[in-house]
């Protein structure tokens, strides 16, 4: 019988194509999707990306949607408390897995799996070790879309924000830049997938530079820290009447 199984779904396209391969896996169903949402702001964490196309997003999947709602600037603790309370409900309701879009970032699989052995929950992880030129190649040629949302300026500048994700985009990354943004470089957000039911409608709206300061209390920030510097986001507007 399969097992009941959450995706950690962060609206981007290394989710999008770990859930191509979930739901095509029989050895699971997925039953959630499970994304971390900064409350203060109401918009995915990291990624800057508005609640409202989450879950535009989860009603085109066709699944239940589950928001880690943290506050504007969480501690680890509060993190790791609100992460495992949230999992322990969804333990609870029979779930037996989480399934992430990880692809070589061993300290941070090993924190998954650190954090989920609490639940308990097994970690998988179906894109992990491919070569990020060939999973984005993939993303692009099964039909998914994907706009970049933000970008890392220490990685890339403020003109690959707001382009589509394609083989364009692929050809004009700078040497040293991951194909698949693993080590932070940009984030992204789907817009339409083969398992969606229709296109989640949105337009472009400003482009905004952040920076991120150390945390009060804490020491200054290492120079090789990739949150030393600015990120730039492209606002995405929804633009799908209520339903």
């Amino acid at each position: 019988m399969p097992e009941k199984a959450l995706m950690s779904w962060s609206g981007g396209k290394d989710s999008a194509l770990a859930l191509y391969y979930a739901l095509q896996n029989p050895a699971y169903t997925v039953a959630h999707l499970l994304t971390s949402v900064n409350a203060h702001y109401e918009r995915i964490s990291m990624h800057g990306v508005r609640v409202a196309l989450l879950e535009a997003q989860a009603r085109r999947i066709g699944l239940p949607l589950t928001q880690l709602r943290l506050p504007e600037m969480p501690s680890m603790e509060e993190y790791e408390h609100a992460l495992l309370a949230t999992l322990g409900g969804l333990r609870a309701q029979g779930v037996a897995a989480a399934i992430y879009g990880d692809i070589f970032l061993e300290d941070l699989r090993a924190y998954r799996e650190q954090q989920l052995a609490q639940v308990p929950l097994r970690g998988e992880f179906p894109l992990w070790q491919r070569a990020g030129a060939d999973l984005l190649r993939e993303f692009i040629d099964r039909g998914f879309r994907a706009i970049i949302v933000c970008v890392n300026e220490r990685w890339l500048d403020a003109s690959f924000c707001g382009r589509l994700l394609d083989h364009n985009f692929l050809r004009d990354l700078p040497p040293g830049v991951d194909p698949c943004g693993e080590n932070g470089e940009y984030h992204s957000f789907v817009f339409d997938a083969p398992y969606f039911s229709s296109p989640v409608p949105f337009e472009k709206g400003a482009l905004v530079r952040r920076t991120y300061a150390p945390v009060a209390g804490t020491a200054e920030r290492e120079p090789d820290d990739p949150f030393a510097t600015g990120f730039w986001y492209c606002d995405l507007l929804p633009t799908e009447t209520a339903e």
